[in-house]
């Protein structure tokens, strides 16, 4: 009985009284289950884990999570967020890390509380002066949720809105990766196996070019990757670069190059990029070099149907078409048929 007693005196003592339908040593299913949802922002992995309450009927705000006081923004342990790079949320600096999610409710604005200590069960044993951040954060009218629940939505290439739904009401939150922690990331890449190979360089590189930044040192990796192995793709990849810094005659001697060692294939997707982006002029010239370079392949026909058809010369465009779809693959015939008919009616196949 003594060690029966002493063993009841611990578990009083440390607060470890188990709630109806739990357990303090058995894993068992709980009434609000636990659920985890995660985000990739570029390079950054962004992981809300949380229980999920349910309404059950109950008046939420100002009652289950009162007013003015700290509540631990789910159910059970710690709501946890854990950010892979350093981060904005609502504009204000979080460093790399996990932390326990608290929130303060109120009628107007919230505070939103990000603590380093993200191991304790709820907000009971919550200490501000262990806080990393603190905002006020308007919620909004939602429809109904009778579960908790975090989403991500709205994203865009660096950045994502966090946004916590439960009953009529909804919180969002603005989260940010931070370029600078990107491409340090692609940095670190770099020194591993992707340095002796021209696609890691060029892939680094080509990153910088599409996102318009980085460009001097992108500018480095594509004469790495060059260096390496000459390659159309990586050639293209400098011009690009060069043409962003302002270097045109530089960038045309590195698109020239390109032209002359692409093979007809590289030239011609070229080319249809270039139309993709709207650049129809210097998509037309693309394919007056294809057309030149490679006048019997069947991407040589199609160059030639397309400029073509940019001089208003649909008959020879049909002449050319009708010699393309002869030599592709069995798997361009269809889309080549599509092209047919809109020759035939005489409309711009180069819009």
């Amino acid at each position: 009985m003594l060690r029966t007693h002493t063993a009841l005196g611990i578990i009083l003592a440390a607060g470890a009284i188990a709630l109806p339908g739990q357990s303090l040593v058995m894993s068992l299913p709980r009434q609000s289950q636990r659920a985890t949802v995660s985000q990739r922002v570029a390079l950054t992995d962004i992981s809300v884990v949380y229980h999920r309450p349910l309404v059950g009927g109950r008046e939420i705000w100002g009652r289950v999570a009162p007013y003015g006081e700290v509540w631990r923004a789910g159910a059970n342990e710690n709501t946890t967020i854990e950010v892979t790079d350093p981060v904005t949320v609502d504009g204000q600096a979080l460093a790399k890390g996990i932390y326990g999610l608290h929130m303060i409710p109120s009628s107007d604005f919230w505070t939103v509380i990000f603590s380093r200590n993200a191991t304790s069960w709820g907000s009971f044993s919550y200490d501000p002066s262990e806080d990393a951040l603190r905002l006020d954060v308007k919620p909004h009218a939602d429809y109904m949720h009778e579960a908790l629940t975090y989403e991500f939505d709205d994203l865009t290439p660096d950045s994502t809105v966090l946004t916590m739904h439960w009953e009529k009401l909804s919180l969002p939150l603005t989260i940010k990766v931070d370029p600078e922690a990107t491409l340090a990331n692609i940095r670190n890449q770099l020194r591993n196996s992707a340095q002796y190979i021209w696609t890691g360089w060029d892939d680094a590189a080509t990153w910088c070019a599409d996102n318009k930044t980085n460009l001097e040192e992108a500018l480095k990796w594509s004469e790495r990757s060059i260096a390496i192995e000459e390659r159309f793709e990586n050639l293209i990849t400098k011009s690009r670069i060069l043409r962003h810094l302002e270097r045109a005659d530089e960038s045309a001697a590195a698109r020239d190059r390109a032209m002359e060692i692409g093979n007809a294939s590289q030239v011609y997707i070229y080319g249809r990029q270039l139309q993709r982006d709207k650049k129809t002029a210097e998509a037309i010239a693309v394919y007056r070099e294809v057309a030149r370079r490679f006048p019997e392949h069947w991407l040589g026909h199609l160059a030639k149907a397309r400029t073509a058809v940019a001089d208003g010369d649909f008959d020879a465009a049909m002449k050319e078409l009708v010699a393309a779809q002869a030599g592709a693959p069995e798997t361009q015939k269809a889309p080549l048929e599509e092209l047919k008919k809109k020759i035939e009616s005489k409309a711009d196949i180069n819009g």
